[in-house]
């Protein structure tokens, strides 16, 4: 795959999950009452999902370092560690990336753990249009389903400097929405690129949703 070679991947798993009440990274997937039994997490199932497309998979940590290492390393991910995860997720955005550049790579795959993993298809979709995109110039493609954004987000060279030359007080949408006509908004008929599971109940609905997603 001619993208492999100039893409990591970037997983942000330094969040503390006060709301949910465990480690979002750690949670089964797919979820209790899916169709099939769970036989990974979050965490290891993304990996697992971005691995064929990209270089190398980043997973971005801060506090919950000793918990997740074991995963990463036995999903052969390489750990990027957020020494001040207090200052938010996109101080973890910005740790990551500079890595990527880091690594002498110009493209990222970027991911929020507690996104489920999309569909395999999705990935490859969103991998194509990339290739394209780049060819006209555009500095990242970002999915959407029914009109809401999502992720994996892919970014360029160029997005990913925009992301770093940030204040760290700003956020990933703010500087999106600055650079919104050089991104591509690929629609796509998968729902989960824009599931977000912050709390237990979400959680819980998730299985009806991966059923019918699946």
């Amino acid at each position: 795959m001619g993208y492999a070679s100039n893409l990591c991947g970037v997983i942000l798993a330094a969040g503390e999950s006060s709301r949910m009440g465990r480690d979002k990274a750690l949670l089964p997937w797919p979820p209790p009452g899916a169709a099939s039994t769970a036989s990974e997490t979050f965490l290891s199932a993304t990996i697992r999902l971005f691995a064929p497309y990209v270089d190398v998979v980043l997973v971005v940590v801060g506090k919950n370092e000793g918990d997740l290492a074991p995963i990463v390393y036995a999903k052969g991910a390489s750990l990027v560690v957020n020494p001040d995860p207090d200052r938010g997720q996109f101080s973890s955005l910005q740790a990551g990336l500079q890595e990527v550049l880091s690594r002498g790579r110009d493209a990222a795959m970027i991911t929020l753990v507690d996104r489920p993993p999309v569909q395999p298809e999705t990935i490859q979709t969103l991998a194509t249009a990339f290739e394209k995109a780049l060819h006209d110039r555009k500095w990242a493609v970002v999915p959407e389903y029914q009109g809401k954004h999502g992720h994996p987000i892919l970014a360029g060279r160029e997005m990913i400097e925009a992301f770093l030359r940030a204040p760290a007080t700003s956020n990933a949408r703010e500087v999106e929405h600055a650079h919104q006509a050089a991104i591509e908004y690929l629609p796509v008929a998968d729902p989960l690129v824009a599931v977000n599971v912050d709390t237990p109940e979400q959680y819980a609905a998730l299985s009806a949703g991966v059923l019918h997603a699946s």
